[in-house]
């Protein structure tokens, strides 16, 4: 039986609570991942959201930071969080549906504005996570399971809008980017979006500071749909909802969606 995830960076639950509803009347995916929820568990607005069917929802979260949620119209199950690098944030979430998929949910330390540890804290905070999710995916060995979030990485040349001039940006240094293929390759994971649609340009992220942000067009794909070998081939119909970037009070990431027959 089909069904459609889709994963977006909502930059506070509670202040954009009727853009996700927008979200979920007008693309109705089954399951929505969010990340950057800035709120307590308790003070998400779930009623809000169980009014359009979505009654299910698994989340760590914590006050004015951080935060991650899983919204569902399907039944699913709590499946653990991790702390990776004991950094003490609410960065992870993982589920179950009743068809036996595990879907985590990750928001990835941003990283700060200088690639170096040695001068910025935030830099190493994220290596060192990203570290420690390829050791938790070479030890655990998944199957059925799909991963989707802000990776805070746009690993591809065609993921920015100017491959050069971001080598040394964080979110595409050369060292993020090889972190990110050892998570990938200690997981067995497949980037289901551009195994959809591997060639051209593609963003899910476009900064608050472009005064026009469409036109500039001056964006990454920092958000991520994976899954794991066994099931990777049925997933298809991969899309970014551009136009929620413009809605009103936006969030700066529009929201990545897949399908997977299961």
């Amino acid at each position: 039986m089909p069904f459609t995830i889709a994963t977006w960076n909502i930059n506070s639950v509670r202040l954009r609570a009727p853009l996700v509803s927008k979200l979920l009347q007008e693309e109705g995916p089954d399951v929505l991942c969010l990340q950057e929820c800035k709120s307590p568990v308790d003070k998400i607005p779930l009623s809000d959201f169980a009014a359009f069917g979505y009654e299910h929802m698994c989340a760590r979260g914590e006050k004015g930071y951080n935060g991650v949620a899983i919204l569902s119209r399907l039944r699913l199950q709590e499946a653990g969080s991790e702390d990776f690098a004991a950094l003490g944030h609410a960065r992870h979430i993982a589920a179950r549906l009743e068809n036996g998929i595990v879907i985590h949910n990750f928001y990835v330390p941003a990283g700060g504005d200088v690639a170096d540890r040695e001068v910025n804290q935030k830099f190493g905070q994220k290596m060192d996570y990203l570290s420690e999710m390829q050791a938790y995916f070479q030890k655990e060995a998944l199957q059925k399971s799909i991963l989707v979030g802000d990776l805070n990485i746009a690993p591809l040349e065609d993921d920015v809008w100017d491959h050069k001039k971001l080598l040394k940006v964080v979110s595409h240094t050369p060292v993020e980017v090889e972190a990110l293929v050892k998570i990938q390759e200690a997981g067995n994971w497949v980037d289901i979006t551009r195994q959809d649609m591997p060639e051209g340009k593609l963003y899910s992220w476009w900064s608050y500071r472009a005064k026009d942000w469409d036109e500039a067009d001056k964006g990454r794909r920092l958000d991520h749909i994976w899954a794991t070998a066994d099931i990777a081939s049925a997933g298809h119909s991969s899309r970014v909802v551009r136009d929620a970037r413009g809605w009103d009070k936006p969030s700066d990431h529009a929201p990545v969606f897949a399908t997977f027959d299961l």
